[in-house]
């Protein structure tokens, strides 16, 4: 078993304590030299599915702290979403590490099924892994990426910026970036009015969006 840490924003953190970030970068060499490839984790996700995928602390197995609720790859990573089981005590702790910023890191266990050394500089390009688990760790393998903002429980929180919002839309929503454009610079201000009409089916609040950027063409 192999094991890939990734300082990587875990982004939000949600008062039921659900959070996501990446769990690995694409084509980026980590300290150990190694760079997992687009696709690695596909077979992988195809058979287990995020229910198949353990999620720990520091890789210990004695230390389930939650479930993973969506694992997929896209074009920067392997997305992640998760839940911290809050009946449990060392996942209110690293509830409470991560909103401090003490904790926020993410680590891949795997078992690399395929792989090629390149010639010149020595580099493993990992082609294909056997995921098993995704832990929430202190030091990961692969440098640059923090926690964005993890959200407190019972408070209002503040909007996203323009920035996060258009990644949101394209990376969630599954616009495209025409569509996401358009619903920022045209109906960005009334859709946040309705935020809250369903604050926890977010798959209700993309269709609504969806349905805006089709009427602003």
């Amino acid at each position: 078993m192999e094991r890939k840490r990734v300082e990587l924003p875990l982004g939000e953190m949600d008062q039921d304590g659900s959070f996501s970030g990446y769990a690995s970068l694409f084509g980026t060499v980590d300290l150990s030299n190694d760079r997992v490839e687009r696709g690695a984790f596909a077979r992988s996700l195809a058979e287990r599915g995020a229910a198949g995928i353990r999620m720990l602390y520091q890789h210990d197995p004695n230390e389930p702290i939650g479930a993973w609720t969506a694992i997929r790859e896209d074009e920067r990573g392997l997305f992640v979403r998760g839940r911290l089981a809050q009946g449990v005590k060392r996942a209110r702790e690293v509830l409470d590490l991560m909103r401090s910023g003490a904790l926020d890191g993410l680590s891949i266990g795997f078992r690399t099924v395929k792989a090629r050394k390149e010639a010149s500089g020595g580099i493993r390009r990992i082609l294909e892994a056997d995921l098993w688990e995704i832990s929430v760790v202190t030091f990961p393998m692969l440098p640059g990426a923090r926690v964005e903002r993890v959200k407190g429980f019972g408070a209002r929180e503040a909007l996203p910026t323009i920035r996060e919002f258009e990644r949101w839309l394209t990376r969630d929503a599954g616009l495209t970036r025409g569509d996401a454009r358009a619903v920022i610079t045209r109906g960005f201000v009334s859709l946040t009015r309705e935020r809250d009409a369903a604050p926890d089916d977010p798959s209700a609040l993309a269709r609504k969006i969806r349905k805006a950027a089709t009427l602003f063409q």
